[in-house]
């Protein structure tokens, strides 16, 4: 861009909406809008505070041209532009560092609505360190991802190309939930407690423990969140109790209790912790879920809590083609699950609880043949407007199709039909036995049985 003369508002006159900067003898014009749009503790700002009048020339900033036009149409756009993709990521962050827009560099980087299902395709793979495979996933909004593997809790920023490993005291975690980028909850079913790590020192900030009638240990089975609380199931350390304790995420104190089992007898059903939890924020229910396998089969039930008032609001017991996972999609206002016994998707709307608790299949079911359990070990996930099952080493896409005149049912809902693609190109396909799935930013994470790696799979394959 060719220079141009300083714009020296006449007295009297409104002062030029057009800033004009020199970046390593380069010069760039924008709008004050878009640099304010770089917020208030930016380098930006810095250059909008300062009087025209003081100014001699234009405000030079001694860094790279090429990299400062690509921030520059970041602030315009909202996206990095495609000469993006010949650039190092690690500079262009440090750079965005520098001007202080770091965090509109990684909203660009991880946003959602880049998520493209249809698309995904695997992009990387993340190494571990040790021999162990993942046996834990989570992830934050920004695409950041932690992983447990045996005693050690690996991270990896938003980037990816940076990652910090720690070791914890447990000889395996089995529940994990990132509460920010570096700190996260952790737990396992053979340690008693829930804890509170930061993950950038390496240390624990604080133990959580449900105080059980047996005054025995209490170890962890699942973890959840919604903005305002933490959830943990616990089970004592007998294994004759359970029971969901709600803590404040703020200050981590505990606000109350829910769902308290104790186990009578021989009576495995009166009391199967909940392995799975879930908030479902439309509804203001938490979903918890849990199974086990005993002579008769699988069997497991799925409750949703109203939080505040402790109060069970729907429950459905299963033993027929029980639940390998379940999941809840609020995208599309219903429950899904894949069966241990059959392998095949159902769904239960949402919007018609109480009124008919029977899943409804997304394909046609399939019968089982020779009683082989087709679903165990799959696992089911929503994202978005789509629900993404594991099929040994395989992935199943659901996606609802719309029909314009569909028949309504006798409940007065319309019939849902749902269309499954598989997922990836033919080299991506197959592998060990999918074990996780887990969503953060514009990214899919998923993990794999003897696998010492994290995949990662994206919508498109970006050259930096």
């Amino acid at each position: 861009m060719p220079p141009h003369a300083p714009m020296m508002a006449p007295s009297g006159r409104t002062e030029s909406n057009i800033v004009t900067i020199d970046v390593g003898g380069q010069i760039f014009q924008t709008t004050k809008q878009t640099l304010t749009l770089a917020g208030p503790k930016s380098l930006f700002s810095k250059i909008l505070d300062s009087p025209a009048s003081a100014r001699i020339g234009f405000p030079f900033i001694d860094r790279d041209p090429d990299l400062f036009s690509i921030l520059l149409s970041l602030l315009r756009t909202g996206n990095l532009p495609s000469k993006a993709k010949a650039v190092d990521l690690q500079d262009l962050f440090l750079e965005a560092k520098f001007y202080g827009i770091e965090s509109l560099l990684v909203s660009s980087l991880s946003n959602p609505s880049q998520f493209d299902a249809f698309n995904l395709e695997k992009s990387l793979i993340l190494p571990l360190n040790g021999r162990d495979s993942p046996s834990a996933i989570s992830t934050t909004m920004f695409g950041s991802v932690h992983v447990a593997h045996g005693s050690k809790i690996t991270s990896f920023d938003w980037s990816l190309q940076r990652k910090s490993t720690i070791l914890t005291q447990f000889s395996a975690v089995d529940s994990l939930l990132a509460l920010s980028p570096s700190v996260a909850a952790a737990g396992a079913t053979d340690f008693s407690g829930l804890q509170i790590l930061d993950l950038e020192n390496g240390y624990v900030k604080e133990t959580l423990n449900w105080e059980n009638v047996t005054r025995s240990s209490s170890t962890v089975q699942a973890i959840g969140s919604s903005p305002k609380f933490l959830f943990t199931s616990f089970e004592s350390g007998r294994r004759n109790s359970n029971s969901i304790v709600v803590f404040d995420i703020g200050n981590l104190k505990p606000i109350s209790e829910i769902g308290t089992n104790e186990i009578y007898g021989a009576d495995l059903d009166s009391g199967i912790p909940a392995t799975k939890l879930s908030w479902i924020s439309d509804y203001n229910l938490l979903m918890a879920s849990g199974s086990h396998s005993g002579p008769s089969g699988v069997c497991g039930n799925i409750k949703l809590w109203d939080v505040r008032s402790g109060n069970l609001v729907w429950e459905l017991k299963e033993k027929v083609d029980c639940f390998s996972d379940v999941t809840v999609s609020e995208n599309l206002s219903a429950m899904f699950k894949v069966g241990v016994n059959s392998g095949e998707v159902f769904l239960m709307d949402l919007r018609n609880l109480g009124a008919m608790n029977t899943w409804v299949p997304t394909g046609e079911a399939r019968r089982v043949v020779n009683g082989k359990k087709e679903g165990v070990g799959c696992k089911i996930e929503s994202h978005g407007n789509q629900v993404f099952c594991s099929k040994g080493g395989n992935l199943e896409l659901w996606s609802e199709v719309l029909m314009g005149s569909t028949i309504k049912s006798e409940d007065g809902l319309q019939g849902r039909v749902y269309r499954r693609n598989l997922m990836g190109r033919v080299k991506d396909m197959g592998g060990s036995r999918i074990t996780h799935l887990s969503f953060g930013g514009n990214k899919m994470f998923v993990t794999r049985k003897d696998q010492q790696s994290v995949e990662v799979w994206q919508s498109s394959v970006r050259g930096i």
